[in-house]
């Protein structure tokens, strides 16, 4: 049989590669602007022009955010998330809650199989973080801090696909716990109990306890 040949990479394609690399690593996070075309070109080593259509490739696909004017800023860091983000926007709550049981639930029992020190401090972190920020009747800190705790969970299962598919839903999920309350107490005693027995859980490697943990947490949540 005859070999194929090789279809050659366009220079385009190389720089969405190379962008979208460095969209992955965290060089520029979600919300932050990207550096100037000029700029671009030359750390890419491309022209201009390829750098264009590089970004409108991106933006169309909407990981980017091209604002005349202001400068191209990120919306998502892979196409997955961009397209996760759109989806999850058009959501109803219960099945926003229906996606987070299947995800949250199987991250909880993977964190409690794989989660390092380092996972840990980062969830002890949050959770502590979580915990101020009801004590002091703060309600962004809290939402920031509660959402930052299960996208770590997520984290701590170190499969890169399943991060991914939860940091499309995050803003989604933000939006969902950001729900009015106006009693702290109430706060306190609805989110904190259920969150610290999934952390247990994941601390003593517990994987039964931890998604039985995740079940309570997210039932506790449903309507009704």
């Amino acid at each position: 049989m005859p070999l194929q040949p090789t279809a050659r990479v366009s220079l385009v394609d190389q720089a969405i590669e190379a962008i979208t690399r460095l969209l992955a690593a965290g060089e520029w996070p979600v919300g932050h602007r990207i550096p100037p075309e000029p700029e671009l070109a030359s750390s890419l080593g491309v022209s201009r022009s390829t750098v264009r259509e590089a970004v409108r490739a991106l933006a169309h696909v909407g990981v980017l955010d091209v604002r005349r004017g202001d400068g191209t800023f990120v919306v998502a860091t892979t196409e997955v998330e961009a397209m996760l983000r759109r989806q999850a926007g058009r959501l109803a709550p219960g099945h926003l809650l229906e996606v987070r049981q299947s995800l949250d639930v199987r991250a909880a029992a993977l964190a409690a199989e794989r989660r390092t020190q380092a996972d840990l401090d980062a969830l002890d972190r949050l959770a502590a973080e979580r915990r101020h920020a009801v004590a002091a009747g703060d309600r962004v800190g809290f939402v920031d801090a509660d959402v930052a705790f299960h996208v770590a969970i997520v984290a701590a299962t170190h499969n890169p696909l399943l991060i991914e598919l939860y940091g499309g839903l995050a803003a989604a999920i933000r939006a969902s716990i950001d729900a009015p309350v106006d009693d702290d107490e109430v706060l306190a005693e609805v989110y904190d109990p259920e969150h610290e027995a999934v952390l247990a859980a994941i601390r003593a490697c517990d994987v039964l306890g931890a998604a039985a943990a995740a079940t309570v947490l997210l039932d506790h949540l449903a309507p009704g």
